[in-house]
């Protein structure tokens, strides 16, 4: 006989649900553990005693692999509901106590992550019953979850022409041509930019946004772009700099600590000039959550306060121990 309204809330805990649903997404009791902080064997307890409140079991074991049972699934559609609807609630809380709340999911490309975290820093401060959840990926697949609306907003440099999507460049993405500061370029007068790019260059995989912005700086002023060395990340290359395997040309904001520390030296190529944006970019037709829309709110005034927020400011920067490093907004 079916359990009333009544003996399942009496029965069932939200911990119960979160347990289950850990171990629903992840497949696994341990990695269900691992996530929540719990043991294996306290996962189980949970899974046990909610299986008893409901009286069907939601996990099966064929051999060693672990599958939701079609009462599992159900109660994993319900739980969706359940949780989508305390989010709602928390905003619509927050916002009869004149505050901005919920969820704001959000994945920045591999070489924003140098410079999010002091736009969420100073977000927070304005808004912190905000819940942001962060994702670092590599250009490739934030398009993808760009295409699959999966996140609220992702911060990149070069943005997809081809989609409908709304972006908003909020901070200069300037890339510098650096080298380890025993090389060699360092001595020559006048270094070109044809020079630097024929001495062991080494550069992002293909289809990165740092390689994508140098190559169509190359194709427009009809460069060859030959790198000696493709490496899988800009941390990796900037250590393979350090080390003498070659040089690169790299995001200003991702080599702040090593230019200032002297590991890196910037070559002074009088014609080079390379720089892109930063930008907040969603689906044009993307439903607007509150969090949402203070978010977009938040960037759009303090549009020109982004430079500072970041501590790059070209004061700063004069007084790292490269005297040839320039502000190229001048």
């Amino acid at each position: 006989m079916p359990l009333t309204v009544q003996k399942l809330v009496n029965r069932l805990t939200f911990r119960q649900l979160q347990v289950f649903l850990s171990v629903y997404q992840s497949k696994s009791y341990s990695k269900a553990g691992d996530i929540l902080g719990l043991t294996q064997p306290a996962v189980s307890s949970q899974v046990r005693q909610l299986e008893s409140a409901i009286g069907v079991p939601v996990f099966e074991y064929v051999g060693r692999q672990l599958y939701c049972t079609p009462a599992g699934e159900k109660l994993a559609s319900s739980i969706h509901v359940m949780f989508d609807e305390l989010r709602y609630l928390q905003t619509d809380l927050a916002a009869l106590e004149g505050h901005v709340a919920g969820d704001l999911n959000l994945v920045a490309v591999n070489t924003a992550q140098y410079v999010v975290p002091y736009l969420l820093k100073s977000f927070l401060d304005i808004h912190p019953a905000v819940n942001i959840n962060l994702s670092v990926v590599n250009r490739a697949e934030a398009i993808q979850r760009l295409s699959q609306n999966k996140d609220h907003f992702v911060v990149m440099g070069i943005v997809p022409e081809e989609k409908p999507l709304t972006s908003i460049p909020f901070l200069d993405n300037e890339f510098l041509p650096v080298t380890n500061p025993h090389h060699e370029l360092l001595k020559t007068n006048n270094p070109s930019i044809s020079d630097f790019l024929e001495r062991d260059l080494l550069i992002r995989e293909k289809g990165s946004g740092s390689r994508l912005a140098l190559e169509l700086y190359c194709h427009q002023n009809r460069l060859d772009l030959k790198p000696k060395m493709e490496l899988g990340s800009n941390d990796a290359i900037k250590h393979a700099v350090i080390a003498g395997l070659g040089v690169a040309i790299l995001p200003k904001h991702s080599i702040l600590p090593e230019l200032k520390l002297g590991q890196l030296k910037v070559v002074p190529i009088d014609d080079f000039r390379l720089k892109r944006s930063w930008c907040v970019v969603y689906q044009k037709a993307k439903h607007q959550t509150p969090a949402m829309n203070a978010f977009l709110e938040f960037v759009m005034e303090n549009l020109s306060n982004f430079k500072s927020m970041i501590n790059v400011d070209a004061e700063q920067i004069a007084d790292y121990p490269n005297h040839n490093l320039k502000d190229s907004s001048t």
